[in-house]
């Protein structure tokens, strides 16, 4: 991850048309700044947007200002209704992408013209007439903000889901309680865990159980 505000040098040979760098009171030209932006997409467009907007910063000419597109995601694992495990990744912020970019005319348009990207994260500028929304001015992410969000992405302890809902019938496959069948009567996805009653010399116990130590019955 680079920093949230990196200063960078636009190289000379930037399109005719680009923002100039901004000018001190010397007359010398400043770097432009780098900052990470939240963009809204459309759902599960995540990554046909990051393709396409980096193959438009590049016909564009703005890809020494569009320098990064990411979509934070973490490992998890899903396990299926017969027990079996998946590996995949979640999506940290479905619906999002961050882009870490120098904010101008020209950036702002060729992210906002690229196909399922519906707005900018930021404020919403007020209309004096009128019942219209007012438009989104872009808000740079803080740095809090930012080593947050890819903490998380980074942590190495996957994710658990399981294909359940409260109510299912399951068949306990580990633990001192194999063999024993239940139902599920809470379900804690952020601990991978659940709690179902099970017949226990003949009373209905209710027992926790990790998502890995149980199937769903058919």
């Amino acid at each position: 991850m680079s920093d949230p505000d990196e200063l960078i040098d636009l190289p000379p040979e930037a399109p005719a048309d680009a923002q100039a760098p901004a000018i001190d009171e010397e007359g010398a030209a400043r770097p432009a700044v780098a900052r990470w932006y939240a963009v809204q997409v459309a759902s599960s467009c995540e990554k046909k947007v990051k393709a396409t907007l980096e193959q438009r910063a590049v016909t564009l000419g703005v890809s020494n200002r569009i320098l990064e597109i990411e979509i934070p995601q973490t490992p998890a694992v899903k396990i299926k209704k017969d027990g079996s495990r998946q590996s995949s990744e979640e999506k940290v912020f479905p619906g999002y992408v961050l882009i870490r970019m120098v904010m101008d005319e020209d950036t702002e348009q060729a992210v906002r013209s690229t196909p399922n990207v519906i707005n900018f994260v930021g404020h919403e500028e007020r209309r004096t007439t009128g019942r219209v929304r007012g438009r989104i001015r872009p808000r740079p992410l803080s740095t809090s903000e930012v080593n947050r969000i890819f903490k998380r992405a980074q942590e190495k302890k996957p994710v658990v889901k399981v294909d359940l809902s409260e109510g299912d019938s399951i068949t306990v496959t580990a633990g001192p309680f194999k063999d024993f069948q239940g139902e599920v009567i809470e379900i804690s996805g952020d601990r991978s865990k659940l709690k179902a009653l099970l017949s226990i010399f003949g009373r209905e116990t209710p027992v926790e159980l990790e998502f890995t130590q149980i199937s769903k019955d058919n």
